[in-house]
């Protein structure tokens, strides 16, 4: 994977979005409108005959691609992290839907860490979002990507496995890999895998599903980060690496809007 020739570029666009300096302090628990760039509204999602899920869908004018965001352990809509990341693939271009992989009613029920843990079915659940993006009026024409961080990285992978014809690229961040089990050796997108530096599991197990996928993949490796990307600057990194990688494998023409040219 190249990296940027210039972070300057960069380092404007993190600061719009709340990431250049120390993680910001917490905010209300439905506050996503992070770096928004045009306006966000919230959707159900059928992802299949019996199951509608809510999410948090914003496409940006002239948007090059679509990216589905799940956590798997919690609410996606309702997680800062995720809200600042969807911010800057949106101001890189990127449409973002923040989608739950749960049910409210699941969400309220004892069997919710059973759920979080059915790998299966939450990569079912993702890949019905791809195929309710590919036929809408706005997002039919746009290619697609998965971002999963936790379990949501596992269920992002078994459905790339599902729906290879539309899933062009996927981002793991601190997520489990592994959980997707079997399925990796089917999927056929490119996959980055974004694992802190002091997260000793996260390192052998993403090292190991790297291993067994087959597809174009990279390990990029965030120095002093655990799986929680507290620290400062870590998540600004994680972010900048999830556009790169995007921008590179959904845009038609590969973009370079946050690299300076080189001096004459």
């Amino acid at each position: 994977m190249k990296g940027p020739r210039s972070r300057s570029g960069w380092s404007a666009a993190l600061s719009g979005v709340g990431l250049a300096e120390a993680e910001p302090g917490p905010r209300e628990h439905g506050d996503a409108g992070v770096g928004r760039v045009g306006p966000e509204r919230e959707v159900m999602v059928p992802v299949d005959d019996a199951t509608v899920l809510r999410g948090r869908l914003a496409i940006p004018p002239s948007a090059v691609g679509m990216v589905v965001l799940a956590r798997g352990s919690d609410s996606s809509r309702g997680s800062l992290r995720l809200a600042q990341t969807a911010g800057l693939l949106r101001q890189a271009g990127l449409g973002t839907l923040l989608l739950d992989l749960l049910t409210h009613v699941e969400e309220e029920e004892r069997r919710t860490r059973q759920l979080r843990f059915n790998i299966g079915l939450l990569g079912l659940r993702m890949a019905g979002a791809a195929r309710w993006l590919q036929r809408g009026a706005t997002t039919a024409r746009l290619r697609v990507g998965y971002f999963g961080s936790h379990t949501g990285a596992g269920a992002a992978l078994c459905a790339a496995a599902l729906r290879p014809d539309c899933v062009h690229a996927v981002v793991s961040r601190g997520g489990r890999p592994d959980l997707a089990g079997s399925a990796l050796t089917r999927v056929r997108a490119p996959t980055l895998l974004l694992v802190g530096g002091a997260d000793a599991l996260g390192l052998e197990v993403n090292d190991r599903a790297c291993a067994t996928l087959r597809a174009d993949k990279h390990v990029e490796v965030i120095p002093g980060a655990t799986h929680h990307f507290h620290g400062p600057g870590e998540l600004a990194r994680v972010a900048e690496l999830a556009c790169q990688w995007f921008l590179q494998h959904l845009a038609e023409t590969p973009a370079s809007a946050w690299e300076e040219a080189p001096p004459p």
